[in-house]
This record gives structure tokens, sequence and C-alpha cells, in this order.
């Protein structure tokens, strides 16, 4: 499982007081020298945090950017130009605190087919930020998406153990499903230290995305040990699944 790190609260912080720092251009290569897969960014038609310069240079320097945006035609034709390595379109609404839900790819099939091969004609990979519904997740398929990015955001929000167990089930069959017809799995949204490790137990997910939560945590012990905090819980669980698949198999061959 790789990790990619969203950095639009570095933007934010730096807009807050109109200064030119701290620079969400540096944030993107200190969390890749700590780590991370891929640098995450949100271009927003209000330009509240990430802004077109911020996305054009970061893109000009690694093709390890995954531009999250709106399926508006004029973000769109700035992703064609900026070419980032992926895009990821989400659901956005002016008066959000932060993205809210995923996408509803079953209402308008038609229209996400002809995005994804706009951006497949430019060798970008294309993901949908939806919720784990298994009916979203075959609308993506027939969309032509190359991934789903799963909103953990219900999950996140449960307190309740039995809840959280609940949302779980939902994620991993969405998961389980997604994976039967052969597409790729993201998941993000809500995730931090505490909360992960749940998640990252199950089998299928080939990336996380994450912000808020390791931007945070950085104010106090810098960025690059908060992106390596993170990857250390992600590694955990995964060699916490490679000891139970081999107990597994020992058991099966004893038997």
């Amino acid at each position: 499982m790789e990790l990619g790190v969203n950095i639009d609260h570095v933007a934010t912080l730096r807009n807050a007081r109109g200064e030119i720092f701290p620079s969400p251009v540096h944030a993107a290569f200190v969390a890749l020298e700590a780590g991370a897969f891929n640098i995450t960014c949100h271009l927003r038609e209000d330009r509240r945090h990430i802004r077109d310069e911020d996305v054009r240079l970061i893109s000009s320097l690694t093709k390890r950017l995954n531009l999250e945006m709106a399926a508006e035609n004029d973000i769109i034709k700035i992703a064609l130009e900026v070419m980032p390595g992926s895009v990821t379109l989400v659901p956005e609404r002016r008066q959000e605190l932060t993205t809210e839900g995923g996408l509803n790819v079953l209402n308008d099939i038609k229209k996400y087919e002809e995005i994804n091969k706009e951006f497949n004609s430019k060798n970008i990979k294309v993901s949908a930020f939806i919720e784990p519904d298994l009916k979203q997740v075959e609308a993506a398929k027939k969309a032509g998406f190359d991934y789903i990015e799963i909103h953990t955001g219900s999950y996140a929000n449960k307190i309740r153990q039995n809840e959280k167990s609940a949302e779980l089930g939902r994620i991993k069959a969405a998961i389980d499903f997604a994976s039967r017809i052969e597409l790729k799995v993201n998941a993000g949204h809500g995730l931090d230290y505490k909360n992960i490790y749940g998640v990252a137990l199950l089998d299928g997910i080939f990336e996380f995305n994450i912000g808020f939560s390791i931007i945070s945590h950085s104010l106090f012990v810098g960025l690059g040990t908060a992106v390596k905090e993170m990857l250390n819980i992600i590694k955990s669980a995964e060699l916490s699944k490679l000891k139970n698949t081999v107990s597994k198999n020992i058991g099966e061959i004893k038997n």
C-alpha cells in the first residue's frame, strides 16, 4: 500500500496571511523525500487554498502529482494543460469546509465516460472519489475510470465500535467488488494516525490519500517525520496481514 499526501492545508496557512510561505511546492518535495508515493492537491473553483501556479509548478517538477478537481470545463482545461500524473474527480460545493461525500457517477455515466476518454488520450489516469456503494463502483467501471477512491469519511466519523465495524464492512464489500471487476482502489478522507489501521488491514487498497491529519501532526514533529509515522502504521498493517496469511497457510498444510 502506498501513501499520497495532500498538501492543501499548507496553502491554507500561506493564504491566511497573504504570504508566499509556507510553500506547498516545498511541502510536496519534503513529503516525497520522506516516502510519499504521490502528492495530492485540490484545485478548487474558488481557489481557497491551492492556486494555479502551485499546480503548474509541482507538475512541471514531478509527475507524481494527483490533482483533485471538480468535473468542470475550466478546471479540466487547466488539468489537460499541466498534465499531472493522475486526476481524481470529486464533488465540490462552495460552502463546504472540505469535500463532503462521494461523486454520483451513476447519475451521469456518459458525462464521466467522455471526460475519462479525454484524460486517457493524454495518458492521465483518472479516479472517481465515491462512497463505498456497489452501484457507484459498478458505474465507475462502466464510465471507464482507472481507479476509484473510496470515501472513508463515514468510517472516520463513527465513534461506536459497532458502527465503525459496519462501515468497514461496507468499505470491504466495495473493495472486493471493485477487485472482481478489475478496478483499482484507493481510499481517503478523515483518516488519521488512530483510525487508519483498521482500513489498512483490508486487502485490495493500492493507495491512501491523507492530508489534514499529517499536516496537523507536522506542526509538532515536522512534515518528514509526520509522513514517515503514517507510513509506519500502513507498513505495520501490511506486516500483520502477511503474518496472518503465513499462519493460515501453515495451518492448512498441517491439516
